[in-house]
């Protein structure tokens, strides 16, 4: 593939800008917003964000294929590990730390969206992504692994 198409495709499947969304924490079921400024550019991630903890950088891969992405969010005092899948309108899956773990669910910012549909767009997204009945497993964990 060449590289003038590699950049389409990162393009339109993993769009650099503006994102916004949310992550869970714990049990509970409020949705903390984040607001990210996310680069994608042959294989890698990186961008700076803010939300309800504090600002923070964002490093990390994804894949074209697989569509999955991994990353860490690090504030000043802490890194938190995301892994997600880009499905639909975003990219969803859980964050961990040590000590816990939730999900999270971003999404472009006003590509081809009203701020109403980006609203029901999280309304559409899974909340949890915890498999029922494997506790500690994820609905990453059941996809196959890219070969």
């Amino acid at each position: 593939m060449h590289e003038e198409e590699t950049a389409v495709l990162d393009d339109t499947t993993f769009p650099s800008g503006p994102w916004l969304g949310y992550y869970l924490y714990g049990d509970a079921r409020e949705r903390h917003r984040m607001d990210l400024d996310l680069r994608f550019r042959d294989g890698l991630v990186d961008g700076t964000g803010i939300d309800d903890i504090a600002p923070f950088t964002i490093r990390g891969h994804y894949d074209r294929d697989s569509l999955i992405v991994t990353w860490h969010k690090t504030y000043a005092s802490h890194d938190v590990w995301y892994r997600g899948f880009r499905e639909g309108r975003g990219i969803w899956g859980t964050w961990e730390l040590p000590s816990a773990r939730g999900g999270f669910m971003i999404w472009p910012k006003g590509i081809g969206e009203s701020g109403v549909e980006h609203a029901e767009a999280a309304d559409d997204a899974p909340v949890d992504a915890v498999v029922a009945g494997s506790p500690g497993a994820t609905l990453l964990d059941r996809r196959p692994s890219p070969q």
